[in-house]
């Protein structure tokens, strides 16, 4: 138990109506009957020590994979690690390197194609060695870490002004990530966010070229078929572009060399298009002959290493005719790619679990007539590294929801008559209080890591409870909304083997989520039979 979950454990426990001298008695008693063992006590030491060394070792390799991936690009080459890895003692633990490559191949089978580790890959690398390596685990990785943080600061040497751009870039990065916490559900700020991070580094760092950028993502062509299965259908771009480009469909058989990057799995570059011959122009009002510039069309992953998408850039619209895109700037191309890809996801994760709380919802209440409102939250950045409940859905005693596209947003020093709901969110425990002479029941929605990710607030009115029939109900339906909730998070992780990949089974996938709660609702009542 955290401190915070504990107080709310005994907050709910002694209710609202105790008074003082009973909380005094109950806390002197607490205090006499608790005994721990000696073993419990060294238990409980041993615990914390482990949780600590693992923090402190998470902070090492963040600051490892930070320090190593330079151009922020969001990944590092696999060879490049296992060439660096084949030096540690000396080269003495070939053996288990390779076999520990061997089995994060198996364990990541796209790897092998794209021959890239993430964050999480490289320490699951790491522990790989670990166990294949003689001696106590833990040591071997704290070496490995040590080893590889020495040789990344002799091999990555950065002048000040790269420090500076790498710092610049990072911030970028994180910004399209931000966009993505903060806008709850929606997309247009993170393609916002992607076009200015473009923009913005192209004034700093690439002599102020004018480019186009775009963003297209893989649909399932279901009008025409017979132009090949998937179509790319551009769904963000630069404001000049907007009128020639947002929305256009780009089909197999049509020119380009888009379907050749989602192919290949890697960037592709024409430095001249105009001499390239399988070049798709968008612009009509422009002749092609006078279509002169470069063209970069990189891939869209996703945690599992597969192509959903490009993202596009060109000179096209520079006065200068040899204007080219530099090795640097293509390096950060890609880290854009890995943060758009890390945002657009959690956009699709958050729609998820929304639709999870709209299908319980709607389940629950031609069951609890008793239930006045029920508002849902969920958890997300707010100022000063203080979060903000984000509310998404309040529906009513008659079930009618209304589902809000600008969430309204709660931060606790603006709501003090609803620090029920900040309580609930910070100890991740059921909450119970009055307001205005209403019963509220806070609920929350739990991550896998047993954090908070979304509020139920159920106002009971002036009932202190439901009758128990409804109260089993409740019970039942925030059950089946955890259960489905970690379920699609479990999907999302990256060790987990994926099952899609069009932009078009993100609504599938939506609508999926919904199903999901009726599945474990279906498997419950088979077990009670």
């Amino acid at each position: 138990l955290t401190l915070p979950r504990f107080v709310q454990l005994m907050d709910n426990f002694v209710g609202e109506d105790i008074t003082l001298p009973t909380v005094k008695r109950l806390t002197a008693f607490i205090k006499q009957e608790y005994k721990q063992t000696e073993e419990e006590k060294k238990k409980q030491l041993e615990k914390v020590h482990h949780m600590a060394h693992m923090a402190q070792r998470k902070q090492l390799l963040e600051a490892l994979f930070e320090k190593w991936d330079s151009n922020a690009c969001g990944s590092l080459d696999l060879e490049e690690v296992v060439a660096v890895l084949r030096t540690f003692k000396g080269g003495m633990g070939k053996e288990a390197l390779m076999n520990a490559k061997e089995q994060l191949c198996s364990r990541y089978p796209q790897l092998s194609k794209v021959g890239k580790l993430s964050p999480k890959a490289l320490q699951t690398f790491l522990e790989l060695i670990a166990s294949k390596s003689t001696g106590n685990e833990d040591e071997t990785i704290d070496n490995l870490v040590r080893f590889l943080t020495t040789s990344v600061e002799q091999r990555v040497e950065q002048s000040h002004t790269q420090s500076l751009q790498s710092s610049a870039r990072r911030k970028w990065l994180q910004d399209i990530q931000q966009a993505a916490e903060t806008s709850v559900t929606s997309m247009e700020p993170v393609y916002k966010a992607v076009v200015k991070a473009l923009s913005q580094d192209m004034e700093a760092h690439g002599n102020n070229k004018r480019i186009s950028a775009y963003i297209a993502l893989l649909e399932e062509n279901q009008l025409s078929p017979e132009q090949g299965q998937v179509l790319l259908r551009y769904v963000a771009c630069t404001a000049d572009d907007a009128p020639h480009l947002l929305n256009q469909v780009l089909h197999r058989d049509m020119k380009g060399i888009s379907f050749a990057a989602i192919d290949q799995g890697k960037p592709i570059y024409v430095p001249r298009v105009q001499l390239h011959g399988n070049v798709h122009f968008w612009n009509s009002d422009r002749p092609v002959e006078e279509s002169t510039g470069s063209l970069l069309v990189l891939p869209l992953y996703d945690a599992h290493w597969r192509v959903f998408g490009i993202l596009g850039l060109d000179t096209l619209r520079d006065q200068c005719e040899k204007s080219i895109f530099l090795m640097h700037e293509i390096t950060f191309y890609e880290g854009v790619c890995h943060a758009f890809s890390k945002a657009y996801h959690h956009i699709c994760l958050q729609e998820n679990v929304l639709q999870v709380a709209v299908t319980a919802l709607d389940w629950l209440y031609p069951r609890t007539p008793s239930i006045h409102a029920v508002t849902t939250y969920l958890v997300a950045p707010g100022k000063d590294k203080e979060y903000a409940l984000c509310k998404v859905i309040t529906t009513d005693n008659t079930g009618q929801k209304e589902i809000h596209s600008s969430p309204v947003v709660l931060l606790r020093e603006e709501n003090l008559l609803r620090d029920y709901l900040f309580k609930c969110t910070d100890s991740s425990e059921v909450t119970l209080t009055s307001v205005y002479g209403e019963h509220h029941i806070a609920v929350p929605l739990q991550d896998l890591s047993r954090q908070t990710l979304g509020i139920f607030d159920i106002n009971i009115g002036q009932h202190k409870k439901l009758p128990p029939q409804e109260q089993k109900d409740l019970q039942k339906m925030l059950k089946m909304a955890q259960a489905a909730c970690s379920e699609i998070l479990q999907r999302s992780l990256e060790e987990t083997e994926p099952t899609q990949v069009l932009e078009a089974e993100r609504v599938a996938n939506v609508r999926h989520a919904g199903i999901l709660f009726h599945r474990f609702m279906l498997q419950e009542l088979r077990e009670c039979i």
